[in-house]
């Protein structure tokens, strides 16, 4: 009897399958259609009834609509009924034999800094033997190495000091792989330390006007959750567009950090970023004043070109142009000043933007040989003094400084220069300890020693500190570096002063479109290299002032230390040349 009456309900359920599969169907598609009736804002009800008579409407009309419109609603009954296949858990795959022994030493290398003599921990977490089970929560591996980690200490640890954290890190660093960089998130309330080996930083992002608001410049590209903020950029392999996320600087009145100071080991890329942040100027109708302290031509791509007012090498000629500076910030705060109290707008000279970059300052500061600076150079104020007014009130008159020197050279700075420049850039494979000096905070590991130039770090104020790359700026005179890099360059360089109808490159009217013509060539002369692009002359010194936006130059001889300084009191103006930069601007 109990057979015949389960057989007779399996063929009951054989028949009816079907029905029950519609019902089941329908009962899905009326949950489905609730929830999202409750989840809908009130606002969108209405339209959504409204829309929904409309279609009622129209298959009542339609011939056979509302045949097809039957045959639809089992159709989607039938498709949300079915049976799904239950799919059969697989179990996460455990560590290979590599693997676990890659933990295993993990696990005993952090066991002296865990679990030291006298651990008061009944049960300790960490001991030599131990299960390394019970203190990795969670791990990855990439490439056979460790990727990510996820890992419990003990309660006493002292993780709130910085030292103990960053020994640490080392361990965990050099366990893991030191050719790479880490991301370590410490969670102090739980206990609980992640680890993230993090990829390496794009390199193929040449310079290029970065769609920026007025007043920002693009120092370099990041990742993490820091940055929630991304730009569009042009690859040199031409491969499209990319949005990356960049490290961006504020300048200008509304600045909390209007100046800048870029350390870096030798060759790791301090002049490549002065240049990026010289072309982007440029492309901003700003004006440039470039001192080049170590004198290897590195900026001379620039000279004699429209809106840099020079580019100077030497020591009497660096003396002129930063008392030029000094002289030109004043003026700006006197004519700022007296707009304000007329009620006036600020001239359209004091608005436009003077940015003065120097590089390896101090090289000149503390010349080799004492008779470079000339006879008068003890008579008036050191190098570095004459930055004090640019420095102070540089943000209030438009006037923005960057200031790049190598570690060796880094005490020689003067006071202001770390007092005012608040946005800090560390560039080159050095210590965490060394990179933390100069931004004020530790990073948690440093580049790998063999990464590209422009690699470093950067931190805006009291930030955090960012990974940087910085982009790719070479000099293109340079025949090392790469032809798509050079031309790059070559495109943002604004037209020569010799050549009155070209202007410089503007944001958004760059001409991306036509193809950069190559550098025409020039025949070698003896004992020179022969170089691919024509040679920008180069300028050891003032050879007429700074008066004119577009580099005009006088005719007089340079002059340096009290005798420009004479010179200028017997015409009258406010600094070297002919006259200021209205008067000139005016003049042409």
């Amino acid at each position: 009897m109990r057979n015949a009456v389960r057989a007779g309900a399996h063929g009951v359920l054989d028949v009816c399958h079907p029905l029950l599969v519609l019902g089941r169907g329908l009962r899905r598609l009326a949950a489905r259609s609730a929830a999202w009736w409750r989840r809908a804002p009130r606002e969108r009800r209405g339209p959504a009834l409204f829309l929904l008579a409309v279609c009622g409407a129209l298959v009542w009309l339609l011939p056979y609509g509302r045949t097809a419109a039957l045959l639809a609603l089992l159709g989607a009954a039938a498709w949300h009924g079915r049976e799904r296949a239950a799919v059969p858990y697989a179990a996460p795959a455990g560590p290979d034999e590599t693997e676990r022994t890659r933990l295993r030493a993990l696990y005993e290398a952090l066991v002296p800094y865990f679990a030291p003599v006298g651990d008061p921990a009944p049960p300790p977490l960490y001991t030599h033997g131990g299960d390394w089970t019970e203190v990795f929560e969670e791990f990855a591996f990439r490439d056979g190495r460790i990727s990510e980690l996820l890992l419990c200490y003990p309660a006493w640890f002292r993780d709130g000091e910085p030292a103990e954290r960053l020994r640490i890190e080392a361990v965990l660093a050099a366990k893991t792989g030191r050719e790479r960089e880490y991301r370590f998130c410490w969670d102090q309330e739980g206990n609980r330390l992640e680890m993230t080996a993090l990829e390496p930083l794009p390199t193929d992002i040449p310079v290029q006007p970065f769609v920026t608001a007025p007043g920002e410049a693009v120092l370099g590209f990041t990742d993490g959750p820091e940055v929630r903020r991304t730009v569009p950029v042009r690859l040199l392999t031409g491969a499209g567009m990319r949005d990356v996320p960049p490290v961006l600087w504020r300048t200008g009145p509304r600045s909390t950090e209007p100046h800048l100071l870029a350390v870096g080991l030798p060759g790791a890329g301090t002049s490549s970023l002065l240049r990026s942040l010289a072309l982007q100027a440029l492309c901003r109708r700003g004006d440039v004043l470039i001192v080049d302290g170590d004198g290897g031509g590195e900026f001379a791509c620039l000279a004699a070109r429209h809106g840099v007012l020079g580019v100077e090498t030497t020591l009497p000629g660096a003396l002129s142009a930063l008392e030029w500076a000094d002289r030109e910030t004043e003026r700006r705060l006197l004519a700022a000043g007296r707009a304000r109290q007329r009620g006036e707008d600020l001239p359209q000279d004091v608005r436009r933007p003077l940015w003065v970059l120097l590089d390896r300052p101090t090289a000149l500061a503390l010349p080799r040989f004492p008779q470079a600076a000339g006879p008068d150079a003890g008579a008036g104020p050191g190098l570095l003094e004459l930055l004090r007014t640019p420095l102070r009130h540089g943000r209030a008159a438009g006037v923005t400084v960057v200031v790049a020197e190598p570690f060796a050279a880094l005490d020689e700075l003067p006071h202001e220069v770390f007092a005012h420049a608040r946005a800090r850039v560390v560039l080159g494979a050095v210590r965490p300890e060394e990179a933390g000096a100069v931004l004020g905070q530790t990073p948690q590991t440093g580049p790998p020693a063999g990464s590209p130039p422009g690699r470093g770090f950067a931190r805006l104020g009291t930030g955090p500190v960012l990974r940087l790359q910085v982009p790719a700026t070479p000099d293109p005179f340079d025949e090392t570096a790469g032809e798509a890099a050079r031309r790059a360059v070559w495109s943002l360089l604004p037209g020569s002063v010799h050549e009155p109808s070209a202007r410089p490159a503007v944001l958004g009217h760059t001409p991306a479109a036509a193809p950069v013509p190559p550098a025409p060539a020039r025949p070698p002369t003896a004992g020179a290299p022969p170089r691919s692009a024509p040679e920008a002359p180069h300028h050891d010194g003032w050879d007429g002032g700074y008066g004119g936006r577009d580099g005009e130059r006088g005719g007089r001889d340079h002059r340096g230390g009290r005798q420009a300084r004479e010179g200028k009191r017997e015409r009258g103006g406010r600094g070297p040349g002919r006259g200021t930069v209205a008067s000139a601007r005016q003049a042409t």
